[in-house]
Protein backbone atom coordinates (compact mmCIF):
# COMPACT_ATOMS: atom_id res chain seq x y z
CA UNK A 1 0.00 0.00 0.00
CA UNK A 2 1.09 3.59 -0.89
CA UNK A 3 0.40 6.64 1.26
CA UNK A 4 0.64 10.70 0.00
CA UNK A 5 2.76 12.52 2.15
CA UNK A 6 4.23 16.01 1.75
CA UNK A 7 7.11 15.98 0.11
CA UNK A 8 8.42 19.70 0.16
CA UNK A 9 6.70 22.69 0.98
CA UNK A 10 7.66 26.21 0.77
CA UNK A 11 5.88 27.78 3.44
CA UNK A 12 4.35 31.92 3.40
CA UNK A 13 5.99 33.04 -0.15
CA UNK A 14 5.23 36.48 -1.65
CA UNK A 15 3.27 36.55 -4.55
CA UNK A 16 4.54 38.89 -7.09
CA UNK A 17 2.96 38.79 -9.95
CA UNK A 18 -0.72 37.49 -11.38
CA UNK A 19 -0.17 37.10 -14.89
CA UNK A 20 -3.85 36.16 -16.28
CA UNK A 21 -2.97 35.99 -19.80
CA UNK A 22 -0.66 32.70 -19.55
CA UNK A 23 -1.53 28.87 -20.06
CA UNK A 24 -1.39 28.03 -16.56
CA UNK A 25 0.75 27.27 -13.51
CA UNK A 26 3.25 29.11 -10.74
CA UNK A 27 6.56 29.97 -11.95
CA UNK A 28 9.06 30.11 -8.85
CA UNK A 29 11.94 31.03 -8.27
CA UNK A 30 14.53 28.37 -9.39
CA UNK A 31 16.44 28.98 -6.01
CA UNK A 32 13.32 27.79 -4.16
CA UNK A 33 12.80 24.99 -6.09
CA UNK A 34 15.44 23.66 -5.77
CA UNK A 35 16.08 24.28 -1.50
CA UNK A 36 12.80 22.54 -1.47
CA UNK A 37 13.30 19.68 -3.77
CA UNK A 38 10.50 20.81 -6.51
CA UNK A 39 11.17 20.33 -9.66
CA UNK A 40 9.94 21.86 -13.16
CA UNK A 41 6.44 20.21 -14.23
CA UNK A 42 5.31 19.18 -10.88
CA UNK A 43 1.71 18.98 -9.62
CA UNK A 44 1.88 21.23 -6.33
CA UNK A 45 -0.96 22.03 -4.10
CA UNK A 46 -1.13 26.17 -2.78
CA UNK A 47 -3.21 27.63 -0.22
CA UNK A 48 -3.43 31.17 -0.04
CA UNK A 49 -3.70 32.51 3.36
CA UNK A 50 -5.06 36.04 2.93
CA UNK A 51 -7.95 34.74 1.58
CA UNK A 52 -8.72 30.54 2.15
CA UNK A 53 -8.45 29.65 -1.86
CA UNK A 54 -7.21 26.31 -2.11
CA UNK A 55 -5.92 24.43 -5.92
CA UNK A 56 -3.54 22.48 -7.63
CA UNK A 57 -1.20 23.54 -10.63
CA UNK A 58 1.96 22.85 -12.37
CA UNK A 59 5.02 24.31 -11.62
CA UNK A 60 7.53 26.39 -13.80
CA UNK A 61 10.80 26.89 -13.40
CA UNK A 62 11.81 31.06 -12.94
CA UNK A 63 15.01 32.98 -13.22
CA UNK A 64 17.49 32.48 -9.70
CA UNK A 65 17.34 34.60 -7.08
CA UNK A 66 14.93 36.83 -8.75
CA UNK A 67 11.96 36.03 -6.03
CA UNK A 68 9.85 35.69 -8.32
CA UNK A 69 6.48 33.66 -7.60
CA UNK A 70 4.01 34.31 -10.12
CA UNK A 71 -0.05 32.62 -10.59
CA UNK A 72 -0.22 32.13 -14.06
CA UNK A 73 -3.50 31.89 -16.31
CA UNK A 74 -6.72 31.23 -14.36
CA UNK A 75 -4.63 30.53 -11.32
CA UNK A 76 -3.99 34.18 -11.93
CA UNK A 77 -7.79 35.02 -10.24
CA UNK A 78 -7.19 33.22 -7.13
CA UNK A 79 -4.42 35.45 -5.69
CA UNK A 80 -3.80 39.29 -6.08
CA UNK A 81 -0.18 40.64 -6.01
CA UNK A 82 1.10 40.70 -2.18
CA UNK A 83 -0.77 37.65 -0.98
CA UNK A 84 1.17 35.23 0.97
CA UNK A 85 1.07 31.54 0.13
CA UNK A 86 1.66 27.84 0.61
CA UNK A 87 3.15 25.97 -2.02
CA UNK A 88 3.29 22.26 -1.59
CA UNK A 89 4.19 19.20 -3.03
CA UNK A 90 3.26 16.20 -2.52
CA UNK A 91 5.02 12.00 -3.04
CA UNK A 92 3.68 8.77 -2.76
CA UNK A 93 5.79 6.13 -0.81
CA UNK A 94 5.58 2.97 1.04
CA UNK A 95 4.12 3.23 5.30
CA UNK A 96 7.87 1.78 6.21
CA UNK A 97 8.93 5.05 3.93
CA UNK A 98 6.30 7.80 5.19
CA UNK A 99 7.02 6.83 8.55
CA UNK A 100 10.89 7.89 8.78
CA UNK A 101 10.48 9.95 5.36
CA UNK A 102 11.61 13.92 6.47
CA UNK A 103 9.88 16.28 3.90
CA UNK A 104 11.73 19.48 3.16
CA UNK A 105 10.39 22.81 3.96
CA UNK A 106 11.61 26.25 3.12
CA UNK A 107 10.95 29.79 5.23
CA UNK A 108 11.69 31.98 2.35
CA UNK A 109 11.94 35.86 3.61
CA UNK A 110 9.59 38.71 2.57
CA UNK A 111 11.27 39.04 -0.61
CA UNK A 112 11.00 35.47 -1.64
CA UNK A 113 14.24 34.66 -0.86
CA UNK A 114 16.73 31.66 0.99
CA UNK A 115 17.48 32.83 4.22
CA UNK A 116 21.51 33.90 5.09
Amino acid sequence: MLVEVLKSKIHCATVTEANLHYMGSITIDEALMQAAGIVAGERVHIVNNMNGERFDTYVIKGPRDSGCICLNGAAARKVQVGDVIIIMAYAHMTLDEAVSFQPSIIFPTEDNHLPQ
